[in-house]
């Protein structure tokens, strides 16, 4: 593998052609279903099934982290310069003969290679986006309808394309923990973004919050986020099975504390100095993962009785109650079970909902401070002025 070309730019124009190829399907469907709905009908439709497909998207990267699959082909884009595993099947053959658990063998190169796939037809989705947003806003301008605001459309295609270079140091720099973390981050963050676009598209009312109320949720979130960072470093350095037992960890309230852990640009498995990094570390990450969720599972459990108390947001709460039962369940089963794939991917996509659901409510609100209250006290009693857009 240290023979190979880190970036080997030959297959990269059929990459990109394979990505198109992909993401003809949900465009055609989009076209075809929706033709007598309008401009902005088709854009919402698109918006929803880009989210849809991102999301898989990110379920599909932790299948590919958690299946040991991130450098299933060592270069990139392509594999061993071919646009297939087919074409690189006598370079697989023989890491696979060197090392046969991998990292490369023939399973974890098409794991890989298709997350590039999907990547690229969602990368092509946004693309439609911005070029349609763009094009809907031009043409609309001389008739005063502002139909599209590119914007937003435009931004998320430049994440993307960040989203994307993060993908490639993912593989050059042989799963850099603080890169993966980001690389995670950076999908989590594409989903908000997708999502906030489709909640404005629904050219809705917004849901009148209470400043505390609005607060709370804004709070929340921020700390879901810091639990979802934790979450990253956590899985991205190989710690979850560091603690044996629930709610011991290694027969221990709280182990020794070892920050070696939490220094952020080194190398997998190594400290920044260049050592191995102890074992003692590893569990720090891990407990300090454990007791940041306690505490967010409580956050979000406090804010959908506020919710509910209020009687605002019934559908966000609802799934926030059960994402965080689902978070839960799925937590214990990693250290109980000894972190079965079914259970760690759907902890994964959990975290990914949550990110939607979050992102949902506070698109779909605002803060109301000149309203009177009701009995409830993050109730207000007064209605939203102006639409999301």
């Amino acid at each position: 593998m240290n023979s190979v070309e880190l970036y080997n730019w030959t297959p990269a124009l059929r990459v990109m052609a394979t990505g198109l190829l992909l993401a003809m399907g949900p465009l055609c469907w989009v076209w075809l279903r929706h033709r007598q709905s309008g401009v902005a009908g088709r854009r919402r439709a698109l918006v929803l099934l880009t989210l849809f497909l991102t999301f898989d998207l990110v379920l599909f990267g932790a299948f590919t982290r958690l299946t040991d699959s991130g450098l299933g082909c060592p270069d990139w884009p392509g594999c061993y310069g071919s646009v297939t595993p087919v074409g690189a099947l006598a370079h697989i053959d023989a890491a696979q003969t060197a090392m046969p658990s991998g990292p490369v063998t023939h399973s974890k190169a098409w794991i890989e290679m298709i997350h590039r796939y999907l990547a690229t037809a969602v990368g092509v989705l946004i693309l439609t986006l911005a070029v349609h947003s763009w094009v809907s806003t031009l043409k609309h301008k001389d008739a005063g309808m502002n139909t599209v605001k590119p914007g937003w459309p435009t931004f998320t295609l430049l994440w993307v394309c960040l989203q994307g270079a993060f993908g490639a140091w993912t593989v050059t720099l042989k799963l850099f923990p603080a890169i993966v973390t980001l690389h995670l981050l950076g999908g989590l963050g594409l989903l908000a973004l997708l999502c906030t676009q489709a909640v404005r598209s629904a050219g809705q009312s917004r849901t009148p919050l209470a400043p505390s109320l609005r607060s709370a949720l804004l709070c929340v979130t921020v700390l879901v986020w810091l639990q979802i960072s934790l979450g990253g470093w956590v899985s991205t350095n190989y710690a979850v099975l560091a603690c044996e037992g629930i709610p011991l960890c290694n027969a221990q309230w709280w182990p020794a504390w070892d920050g070696l852990g939490f220094e952020v640009w080194r190398s997998l498995g190594h400290q920044t100095s260049g050592e191995i990094l102890p074992f003692s570390a590893l569990v720090s990450i891990h407990v300090v993962h454990r007791f940041v969720a306690v505490v967010v599972a409580i956050a979000l459990l406090i804010l959908t009785w506020r919710l509910n108390a209020a009687q605002v947001l019934p559908r966000q709460a609802r799934w926030l109650q059960m994402l965080v039962l689902m978070q839960v369940l799925t937590g214990l089963s990693n250290v109980v079970l000894d972190w079965p794939l079914l259970a760690a991917v759907m902890h994964t996509g959990g975290a990914a909902a949550l990110v939607v659901v979050l992102t949902w409510a506070l698109t779909a609100s605002q803060r109301i401070s000149d309203c009177f209250h009701v009995r409830a006290p993050s109730a207000v009693g007064c209605t939203a002025t102006r639409p999301i857009s």
